[in-house]
């Protein structure tokens, strides 16, 4: 498909979708990533129509909730939205881990039960002719550099979604994480923060700021790193938080602009 910029449009809740995508798509973006629920999307061959008309294409649908979850109820939801994201003819599906056990540690065995659920998932999205893709994320079930590797070992079929900013903080590389799992990866993810400070339980508190805002990040250097392992797919930036007051997605979309030129400024 060839390298696309995407916008990962997380924080919308009920937008006006023809408008916020037609501003993305005047700010720049090759496409977007959607959390939305499915009775606010409607059926695909709507979202299709108005994707068409914004010429903003859904590049990416996730899941809501993990599929560390292995209710029954749970997992139906989520082939709805996986069966939503075929139709789309989304890139992929990416999911995350869910909450780390109360009152114990993770073990070893939480983390290849979670990764047997991720399997699960990959089985039933593969006969739709989809991809899925765990993301990385500091504070949940897999939360270190360790249990990641470890959860990847045990994937066959589910693919990753780095995101580098969480690969960062568990204190591995950006760039040399894109190398390493280069045979798994199928999407990126572009995040940024200011500052982080741990607390006594270890969990960590990023101040996230929009791509290119703070300098924690080396952003060329990672996008020089997509290049060199021939990764041509989707790579999407993430706004920073919290949302500024009685901002809808409309006027996120618009604002976004700048984080899209600074992308241009890297040259992608």
């Amino acid at each position: 498909m060839g390298l696309k910029i995407c916008y990962a449009a997380l924080r919308w809740r009920n937008p006006d979708l023809p408008m916020a995508l037609a501003a993305l798509k005047k700010a720049g973006w090759d496409g977007w990533e959607g959390r939305l629920p499915l009775d606010w999307l409607g059926p695909p061959r709507r979202l299709q129509q108005v994707c068409s008309d914004a010429g903003m294409p859904l590049l990416v649908y996730t899941a809501v909730g993990s599929p560390d979850n292995r209710d029954p109820e749970h997992v139906e939801r989520n082939r709805r939205r996986m069966e939503f994201a075929a139709e789309m003819e989304a890139d992929c599906f990416m999911f995350m881990n869910g909450p780390k056990p109360e009152g114990r540690a993770v073990t070893d065995d939480d983390v290849r039960a979670a990764a047997d659920g991720a399997e699960a998932w990959a089985e039933y999205a593969q006969d739709l002719g989809l991809e899925i893709s765990y993301h990385i994320h500091t504070n949940l079930l897999v939360d270190s550099t360790q249990h990641w590797q470890l959860y990847m070992s045990c994937l066959r079929k589910a693919g990753l979604c780095i995101d580098v900013s969480h690969a960062q903080l568990w204190g591995y590389d950006a760039a040399q994480s894109l190398r390493d799992f280069r045979g798994q990866l199928n999407y990126v993810h572009l995040q940024d923060y200011a500052s982080c400070t741990q607390d006594a339980d270890g969990c960590y508190n990023p101040k996230w700021v929009s791509v290119g805002v703070a300098q924690c990040m080396d952003f060329g250097q990672v996008m020089e790193t997509v290049e060199e392992i021939g990764f041509d797919r989707v790579v999407t930036c993430c706004p920073g938080e919290p949302a500024y007051e009685g901002e809808d997605a409309v006027a996120e979309a618009t604002r976004s602009a700048h984080m899209r030129q600074y992308m241009r400024s890297l040259g992608y």
